[in-house]
């Protein structure tokens, strides 16, 4: 687990994605390991120490659609 601090201005997905280069369920991970984030609000502070899963986002699988064949 590491631990990072926020930025100005900066969401909790905003630092996920910053981090490790995802949020999907990475945010709601990070939210289960920092209780009481979530009362800061949708911007967190400067400086706010957040520790964040070690978790490897999994990969996305985009559905592609064919228009002609």
């Amino acid at each position: 687990m590491q631990t990072e601090r926020a930025r100005q201005g900066e969401t909790l997905d905003a630092l996920c994605h910053r981090v490790l280069g995802a949020t999907a369920a990475i945010t709601e991970q990070a939210l289960e390991l920092n209780p009481g984030l979530a009362e800061l609000g949708p911007y967190l502070p400067e400086g706010t120490a957040v520790r964040l899963p070690d978790a490897e986002p999994e990969p996305r699988q985009q559905r592609t659609v064919q228009l002609w064949t």
